[in-house]
């Protein structure tokens, strides 16, 4: 990808143990095989700062003051930036600096870029009436999705959709 081009962006969003980690990690896989740079972003909606790996003198620059620090080892490069808050456009802006064939968003409900709505309970449908540019619905148990028409599959289904999902973001 040339620099200044945009990848495509995933969202894969739903209620907190709907599955959503599982299938970046399906999607991450099934997408590295095919030789894709795979960028992914995760929102921490527990609050508070997630917690850091060990880096030892990066954090001592973190706390002198640097709104960036980095450190970099064996072609791996771990990044803080500080800053009041973070949009999700941002974040996707900043990531594609580093050139990823695709971009997987877990989280970010509110975001207005494609996205799988993961439902694990009827009462989770609720959730579908808040959120935008819904590309397909999967659910744990059968519910009612109506009047959404989305295309919706079993979660155990996985040969139904993670094909449809893999296009999306190849193109």
């Amino acid at each position: 990808m040339a620099l200044g081009q945009h990848c495509a962006v995933l969202q894969i969003v739903g209620y907190q143990n709907s599955g959503k980690t599982t299938l970046m990690e399906k999607l991450i896989a099934a997408a590295s095989e095919e030789g894709a740079r795979v960028a992914t972003i995760k929102h921490h909606g527990h609050g508070g700062v997630p917690a850091a790996v060990y880096r030892k003198d990066s954090q001592r620059h973190e706390k002198a003051g640097a709104v960036i620090a980095g450190v970099e080892g064996a072609g791996t490069l771990c990044l803080t930036i500080q800053q009041a808050s973070w949009e999700l456009e941002e974040l996707v802006e900043l990531y594609q600096s580093f050139r990823p064939n695709m971009i997987l968003v877990e989280g970010y409900k509110k975001a207005d870029y494609p996205k799988v709505v993961l439902i694990r309970h009827q009462e989770d449908v609720a959730t579908l009436q808040k959120l935008t540019n819904i590309i397909c619905v999967l659910y744990w148990q059968n519910v009612d999705l109506s009047p959404f028409t989305c295309p919706a599959y079993s979660i155990r289904k996985e040969a139904l959709y993670m094909e449809l999902l893999l296009e999306k973001v190849r193109n």
